[in-house]
């Protein structure tokens, strides 16, 4: 007996996942599945959801493709799909790579500092605030990547920079309210205590 409206699940399933809540996206994709294991905007969604939820960069993009294809013709659209997951088999992230490639190329034109040079300079001269002080100054450090930022972030709560910190961490939290390891740092900068990994 079916338990689930297979419609109304899988247009949650759909909304959520645009929402980035892929936890619930997988879990209301799974539930189809349960009922309806041929369903393959189902299976392939709980692909897409999974891949979100392991940091997959393209995973959100492959989804937004897979949607406008379905409006167009959705068996179609499986099929297309199926084989872009089939011949893709691990190289999302080859292929965030290759997208950033031209993003870093852009970036080290522009009046900056990379973060990478940032921290090469922190640690050979050892004073991140006479260095940061020096850096903010005069030029600026451009974070790309979201290990970066978050180190950034601690090294700033570190060093006693609390409010300009919390005005980051707004900032990215207003973008992505759900990332455990932002609303971490926000909790220590609450407690003024050290984050454990």
């Amino acid at each position: 007996m079916k338990t689930v409206n297979k419609y109304k699940t899988l247009a949650l399933a759909n909304e959520s996942f645009s929402k980035a809540q892929f936890e619930d996206s997988l879990r209301s994709f799974a539930l189809v599945l349960k009922d309806y294991p041929m369903s393959k905007e189902a299976y392939n969604g709980a692909i897409l959801a999974e891949m979100a939820m392991s940091g997959e960069t393209g995973a959100e993009a492959l989804f937004d493709y897979y949607s406008v294809l379905r409006k167009e013709d959705s068996e179609h659209a499986d099929v297309i799909l199926s084989e872009i997951l089939e011949t893709m088999d691990g190289t999302l992230d080859q292929l965030g790579e290759l997208i950033a490639q031209p993003l870093h190329e852009r970036l080290e034109f522009e009046d900056g500092v990379m973060y990478s040079e940032f921290k090469e300079i922190v640690e050979e001269d050892g004073d991140f605030r006479r260095i940061f002080e020096n850096i903010m100054f005069s030029t600026r450090v451009i974070i790309t990547e979201k290990d970066d930022f978050v180190d950034f972030l601690d090294k700033l709560m570190e060093n006693n920079y609390h409010e300009m910190a919390l005005s980051y961490l707004e900032g990215a939290l207003a973008v992505h309210p759900n990332d455990e390891k932002l609303r971490m740092l926000l909790r220590r900068l609450a407690k003024g205590k050290p984050v454990e990994n």
